[in-house]
């Protein structure tokens, strides 16, 4: 695939959900931009598995200024691939928050 797709968010019963892929160890934690495939991609200092799962939401939390206990891993829980869905939220909320972080680069 030659061109990057638009990032695809979902309404969900009670808010948003979205797909996205993680890489663990990094540097920082930042977002880093829209994937070929439409996955929102975010580094994570964390090493893989549970501590990156709790990292993502934390940096999720923090970045959409909700409860962490609003933000679920519904799918991937033990890959680098997530789906994650956030309650109370709209689509619109979501993807105006989740804009990539100014120099981020998407060498990984």
């Amino acid at each position: 695939m030659s061109r990057k797709e638009e990032h695809k968010f979902s309404n969900a019963k009670l808010g948003a959900a979205f797909a996205v892929r993680i890489v663990t160890r990094a540097q920082r934690d930042e977002m880093v931009g829209i994937q070929e495939d439409g996955a929102l991609k975010i580094r994570l200092t964390a090493p893989a598995g549970v501590e990156a799962n709790r990292a993502l939401i934390a940096f999720l939390s923090a970045r959409l200024g909700v409860p962490e206990n609003k933000i679920e891993i519904v799918a991937g829980h033990e890959h680098r691939d997530k789906m994650i869905s956030v309650e109370g939220l709209t689509t619109s909320d979501v993807e105006t928050r989740l804009q990539p972080d100014p120099g981020a680069m998407d060498a990984d």
